[in-house]
């Protein structure tokens, strides 16, 4: 388990279903001038395949199965799980890299993961479920994507259902509709949580006594 106390820093849970975008919202608030100082993206290790359009090492770290239950096995993971016949892990040197750095931690990550990190960090960590505006939207957006085939896409429609129920567990919940409000309200999310008294005291308090 993640030792609160020597953290010192949020992480940023962000989830959503398959087509909910959530990847898209994460990627534009790294572009973000003022963000991007102070958020440290976490990159998931998986065993899956590259997909077209995904840049190894930016979107995750593609690995072997054996590689993978390798760094399970020694512990160099906080979460992980399999997903449609492939692994999916948190790697716990993310944390450390952000923590060097003086960053936050920006995460994207499925609902059982998601889980698993708000258990250890408590309320270090702040949880956002980005939800599209209904199941039509979802729909037509998986149809869309060019690296989704017909199964891939009925197998994660029926994974929404599992995936919406634990919406009610997360701190926050943003609808996208349209990107710019969705990103404008992820922005004043991470704005007003970053100006609470306990955060403030416990990163930057020190330098007031």
């Amino acid at each position: 388990m993640l030792n609160k106390e020597k953290t010192n820093r949020r992480a940023w849970v962000i989830s959503g279903p398959s087509g909910s975008g959530k990847t898209t919202l994460c990627e534009a608030l790294l572009k973000d001038a003022f963000w991007r100082k102070r958020l440290a993206k976490s990159v998931s290790y998986t065993t899956r395949p590259l997909r077209s359009g995904e840049k190894e090492g930016r979107d995750y770290r593609h690995i072997s199965e054996e590689k993978f239950l390798k760094l399970k096995r020694d512990g160099g993971f906080y979460e992980s799980e399999k997903i449609f016949g492939s692994y999916y892990g948190t790697p716990k040197k993310a944390f450390l890299d952000a923590k060097r750095e003086g960053k936050d931690l920006l995460l994207s990550i499925d609902v059982k993961g998601a889980r698993s990190l708000r258990k250890s960090l408590g309320k270090d960590a702040v949880s956002i479920f980005v939800l599209p505006p209904g199941l039509k939207v979802l729909q037509q957006r998986l149809r869309h994507r060019s690296t989704e085939g017909k199964k891939d896409i009925e197998k994660r429609l029926r994974r929404v259902k599992i995936e919406l129920s634990f919406m009610k567990d997360y701190d926050y919940i943003v609808v996208n509709d349209d990107l710019k409000v969705a990103l404008a309200k992820l922005k004043s999310i991470l704005t007003a949580k970053q100006c609470e008294g306990t955060y403030v005291l416990r990163t930057i308090g020190k330098a007031y006594r």
